[in-house]
């Protein structure tokens, strides 16, 4: 089993100026320095666009990109208060993070901009579009609590987008607030079903016990999609990965495949395939489809893929050296902004085998959103894996408390009621387990004090 993380290696740093935005509260605003005719000043420059590197920069979007940018600064910098060109301006580099991987770069410049932009009075519709943007960033450096307070200012603005209803979904579900992400769905759906509605409908389906509902959902929102846009082959990718979690490689690679037939080069299509690769036993075409995804974006995922192969094939050295440049890109977001204890938790518990430093993460999160089954799943594991038996099941029973199948929790699940000497109900979840994913990488040793163990 593997940990699954979106971070970005940083490569090219940040001013501090930008830095001092990335933990400031929904409703704070910033002051910068203007003059009496309400101009820019030196105390705030527009961010810049990072260039390009290897094979994204060579596609027709890149220039389309720059015009686009170059254009926009041009009318911000002519009026400084064309307040819907900094919203252009923001949105076209938040969509220029999720394409380059730079993450640690757009999304503190993303929020200086729109701090920026409030200081400079907006009416309600410039507003409700700035605190959506500061939403969907503080989603993506996982402060879901400021994003879900930033979207919840948004919809007293406008209760009827359903784009922002999504960003309450999603920060609920991050939260744990299993319930209400549920009626934030239905609102969602109510006012208007497509692509980003169908995927949190997928998710939750898929979270609440569904994954045949999630795959339907998931194929409605890639209907609704348009070729070689960077939503859909997210979308499709998604489905893949949903179709691989459960088992069905065969569809998985099609859906991979299949992405990057519409968006050639798309990074997390080839890592999918190099997942799909590794469980053929096709170790040699996974690490070379890992190498060329990891040297079109700088994605922390591809990089832990590479060390668990690294380390499933013996090469400690290798998969010891790779880890220490995974926890120095992790190190890297993190001082941007990006919340990782759970993504560290993950690292020490199955790369690094430290387990007490990866209750210390763990623990960390779970003060922050106690009820989140992937957190309590985590701990789950951790627990198990230090013989404390007790509280291992405590947290496995929040972990299950939506009715997952994911076969890795039922493997877990397992694991711990056979430790526990349960063994009718241990046997009964691999089982299941099992029968949902033949292909989950666990291999058993007899341990008398603990019973089953999961090495991974």
């Amino acid at each position: 089993m593997k940990p699954s993380t979106y971070i970005s290696k940083i490569m090219v740093p940040v001013l501090l100026a930008i830095l001092s935005f990335t933990t400031k509260s929904c409703t704070e605003s910033t002051p910068q320095g203007k003059d009496k005719m309400g101009q820019q000043t030196a105390s705030y420059q527009l961010p810049n666009l990072l260039e390009r590197q290897g094979e994204l920069a060579t596609t027709a979007e890149w220039t389309k990109t720059q015009e686009a940018v170059n254009t926009t600064k041009e009318k911000i910098n002519s009026n400084p208060q064309d307040l819907p060109s900094y919203i252009k301006l923001a949105e076209i580099f938040i969509n220029e993070a999720r394409v380059t991987g730079e993450h640690g770069y757009y999304y503190p410049a993303i929020l200086a901009l729109i701090e920026h932009l409030e200081t400079k009075n907006p009416g309600n519709e410039i507003l409700f579009r700035a605190l959506a943007l500061k939403s969907s960033v503080y989603l993506s450096l996982h402060q879901f609590a400021t994003a879900k307070e930033c979207a919840t200012k948004a919809v007293s603005i406008n209760p009827n987008n359903a784009q922002i209803y999504g960003a309450l979904v999603d920060a609920n579900v991050e939260l744990g607030n299993y319930a209400e992400a549920v009626t934030m769905a239905e609102k969602m759906m109510e006012i208007r079903p497509d692509l980003i509605s169908y995927t949190r409908a997928s998710y939750l389906r898929e979270i609440h016990g569904d994954p045949k509902g999630a795959v339907e959902a998931m194929n409605l929102a890639v209907e609704s999609g348009y070729a070689g846009y960077e939503n859909l082959a997210w979308t499709r990718n998604t489905l893949g990965e949903i179709y691989e979690t459960y088992g069905d490689i065969a569809n998985a690679e099609m859906q991979y495949k299949t992405a990057l037939t519409e968006r050639p080069g798309y990074p997390f299509a080839i890592a999918g395939l190099a997942s799909v690769e590794k469980k053929k036993g096709n170790t040699e075409e996974a690490e070379k489809l890992l190498g060329q995804a990891c040297a079109i974006i700088p994605e922390v995922s591809f990089y832990v893929d590479l060390a668990y192969l690294y380390k499933e094939t013996g090469r400690k050295e290798l998969a010891d050296n790779t880890t220490n440049e995974v926890l120095a890109m992790m190190a890297d977001d993190e001082a941007k902004g990006h919340v990782m204890n759970l993504e560290y938790a993950k690292l020490y518990m199955n790369l690094i085998e430290n387990y007490d430093k990866a209750l210390e993460y763990a623990m960390k999160e779970y003060q922050i959103r106690p009820m989140n089954i992937d957190v309590n799943k985590v701990l789950a594991e951790i627990y198990f894996k230090k013989s404390d038996l007790t509280k291992a099941e405590e947290h496995l029973a929040l972990a299950m408390a939506t009715n997952s199948k994911n076969p890795d929790l039922l493997m877990i699940a397992g694991q711990i009621y056979m430790a526990n000497g349960n063994k009718a109900a241990g046997e009964s979840f691999m089982k299941q387990a099992n029968e949902a994913n033949p292909y989950l990488n666990v291999n058993f040793d007899k341990a008398p004090e603990k019973g089953l163990i999961a090495k991974r």
